[in-house]
């Protein structure tokens, strides 16, 4: 593919070698003028053009949806992965003695949700990595009768490390365990397939390679799941006559629009859609290609410089995320030398990450080497 058309969509890449989409991504031009047509709108029209939004909700959750290969009226929205990852934590039908298995290595977010249900009875099985990787069988051993939920990041946040989610949650289907999934690191870089990938619940803010503003980002349960889940966060429109405001009928939606209970982010979900249109458009598959064979370059490259690269780069498990050391620097001091630069990478686990988009290069990769 010819990718500059693609790339001429980022303002950032003018005055940045941005190499950090696994922390906040640059917002796209298509995103900024989905954002700034909303506040314009409501600015000169408030209430009256409300349709005109909803509407345009409708069209993101079917976006969402075509991204995940599931139904529209599986997905969605949330605030941020943490609110996903708590819809099932705070109404799965827990009983005192279950356990819940999850990689050690996980962002906070998908931890302590879990963490926090030990007044119920609820143990969480934190399982270790072996270096880069998350062994199956470390997980699999982890579990006994009485795991109720499995839970992993698609992409590890800190080492990169892809997990394998077809084998994971065939493991769960067989053995009647809940597979959730937190796909913040993977959801716009990776196809997925909920069809074909047994996942039951997943959650993922938009706000990292789906290339979307904060606050705004995509949830899914799995059909069969929906009525065994106590629904947190109930509220006017978690019913089925949502805008019959006189009417108290605590009917729920019989689908996950019963999760969203409140009034949504309107903006932040319209400039959303906007790039997940962007998406789409070029193919997830064809992102998938570009990114890996940056993150390829850059780790060819980095070792012929001595630095090492943790991350795991065989073909099953590598990622967007790359982690490396430098051979002399500590991770701070190269993170502050870059930014110095107008280059942006982050530090993890005492480790440099990088994490480059589509629409970067490898000249950038070459810059970034060279600060």
């Amino acid at each position: 593919m010819d990718w500059s058309a693609f790339r001429s969509q980022f303002p950032v890449a003018a005055s940045w070698a941005f190499l950090d989409h696994a922390a906040i991504a640059p917002l796209p031009t298509p995103a900024v003028a989905a954002m700034a047509q909303y506040a314009e709108s409501l600015a000169n029209n408030g209430v009256t053009v409300v349709s005109e939004w909803l509407r345009r909700v409708s069209q993101v959750r079917r976006c969402a949806a075509q991204l995940l290969g599931a139904d529209p009226e599986d997905v969605y929205f949330v605030p941020n992965t943490t609110y996903g990852i708590s819809v099932v934590a705070e109404g799965f039908p827990w009983r005192p003695g279950d356990n819940v298995v999850v990689a050690a290595e996980e962002y906070p977010a998908n931890q302590y949700p879990w963490m926090n249900l030990a007044h119920r009875g609820v143990e969480v099985r934190r399982v270790p990595s072996r270096g880069s990787r998350i062994a199956i069988d470390d997980l699999i051993s982890a579990m006994d009768t009485r795991t109720a939920v499995l839970t992993v990041s698609s992409v590890e946040f800190a080492s990169g490390f892809r997990n394998d989610l077809d084998a994971l949650g065939d493991v769960c289907r067989r053995n009647g365990i809940f597979f959730f999934v937190d796909a913040i690191q993977s959801l716009g870089v990776f196809p997925l397939d909920v069809t074909q990938t047994p996942i039951d619940g997943l959650s993922a803010d938009g706000h990292k390679w789906l290339l979307g503003p904060e606050g705004a980002g995509i949830g899914y349960i799995r059909r069969e799941w929906v009525d065994r889940l106590h629904p947190w966060g109930v509220g006017a429109f978690s019913v089925v006559h949502p805008w019959d405001f006189s009417t108290i009928d605590l009917r729920l939606k019989p689908h996950a629009g019963r999760f969203e209970g409140g009034a949504l982010n309107l903006a932040g979900i319209t400039a959303l859609g906007a790039s997940l249109e962007l998406l789409l458009s070029v193919g997830i598959a064809n992102i998938r290609e570009r990114v890996l064979a940056l993150t390829d370059y850059l780790c060819e490259e980095a070792l012929r410089r001595g630095w090492t690269v943790f991350s795991s780069r065989t073909p099953a498990e590598k990622s967007g995320i790359v982690s490396l050391l430098h051979p002399t620097l500590p991770p701070e001091e190269v993170v502050k030398r870059c930014r110095a630069a107008r280059v942006a990478v982050n530090m993890r686990a005492q480790r440099v990450r990088a994490s480059p988009h589509a629409y970067n290069t490898t000249d950038e990769i070459d810059r970034f080497l060279r600060v």
